[in-house]
């Protein structure tokens, strides 16, 4: 059936549960942007392909500016453009945006202090542009640890969806070691929307540490809801710079 694709890829390639603010990831960790400091990490181009149904993703931008020390502004939206245009259905689509406080609840490797880090994140689901205009909201619960040779993220979020369905969201992030220029990772994570599906997700990859204001990443993913498997490339860069 030619609408099961595209209600998968709204309702699953497009979580509406975990701010996307930390390339190539779904989940994040728990650090902020310092003060005065504006970090970009923007996805240029993205491939997804979900059954025979192949779409372009990208360019996707989540802009995190440093309010005030420990807590910073995140903003993201997400084009979809569609390779197997159907008649009657829209050939682009703005996805996945949110406007979102993230605040560091408990300073620790993160911030260069001791034992874990802790962070929250919420806020609104915005409207998107040719798909669901009503509104949802998200809060979260981000648990990381960096040692010398690995960092771990735990990601946990409870979202209220713009169709009004409740949605648990639980994750794990794994990367090499931090100082390394070109560094490993690995996310794990299931996803539970009820009144749909349940959505299995692995991603591997690499982020390579240009300097220490910009980083490039790429990253191959594979999923699964109900009994689909899909794939996904995802390719971009963080930037950062201090406006005061």
């Amino acid at each position: 059936m030619r609408w099961v694709p595209n209600i998968a890829l709204t309702l699953i390639v497009f979580m509406p549960s975990v701010a996307f603010a930390y390339r190539p990831f779904d989940g994040t960790d728990a650090d902020v942007a310092p003060a005065g400091e504006f970090e970009l990490e923007y996805g240029p181009f993205g491939y997804v392909k979900l059954g025979r149904q192949r779409y372009f993703s990208g360019p996707a931008l989540v802009a995190n500016l440093g309010l005030f020390p420990r807590w910073e502004l995140v903003l993201q939206g997400h084009e979809l453009v569609s390779l197997d245009h159907q008649s009657g259905q829209p050939h682009s689509q703005l996805l996945d945006t949110g406007l979102f406080l993230k605040g560091v609840l408990r300073e620790g490797s993160l911030q260069n202090r001791e034992g874990l880090s802790v962070v929250t994140e919420f806020g609104p689901l915005l409207p998107t542009i040719h798909d669901n205009t009503n509104l949802g909201a998200t809060a979260s619960l981000i648990v990381s640890n960096r040692w010398k040779p690995m960092s771990v993220h735990f990601n946990t979020a409870a979202t209220l969806t713009r169709t009004h369905h409740a949605d648990l969201f639980c994750g794990a992030i794994l990367e090499g070691a931090y100082n390394w220029h070109l560094r490993p990772v690995a996310e794990l994570f299931i996803e539970r929307e009820f009144g749909g599906d349940r959505l299995y997700s692995a991603l591997t990859g690499v982020i390579w540490r240009a300097n220490p204001e910009l980083s490039f990443d790429f990253g191959l993913r594979a999923f699964r809801a109900d009994t689909a498997d899909s794939y996904e490339i995802r390719s971009g860069l963080t930037w950062a710079s201090q406006l005061w």
